[in-house]
């Protein structure tokens, strides 16, 4: 019971309205990020790496950078973001949903 009760306390403590590192899904920025295909129960939250740089490695599968308005995913370059664009990173298929 009680190992029971603190798996949901971590599983939540790695959750909040807009990140859980969990499934892969972080704000990263003003762009939301979703990596699907990383199964791991301890991810790095994103880092922040200077004036508008972000990384968000969540495996070793998955890299990506926004660079200013730059997104890089495994050293490949996906162009120029929107503020508003999401990422998806699924199974190391790129997509972007402009907004």
């Amino acid at each position: 019971m009680k190992s029971g009760v603190l798996f949901v306390v971590l599983l939540l403590s790695g959750c909040s309205r807009s990140n859980n590192l969990l499934l892969g899904r972080v704000q990263v920025g003003s762009h939301s990020v979703v990596v699907t295909d990383c199964y791991r129960t301890s991810v790095p939250p994103p880092q922040r790496l200077g004036d508008a740089v972000y990384r968000f490695m969540p495996c070793r599968d998955a890299d990506v950078l926004i660079r200013g308005d730059e997104l890089l995913v495994n050293g490949q370059s996906y162009g120029r973001l929107n503020p508003a664009d999401s990422v998806v990173v699924d199974h190391g298929v790129v997509s972007i949903e402009r907004r």
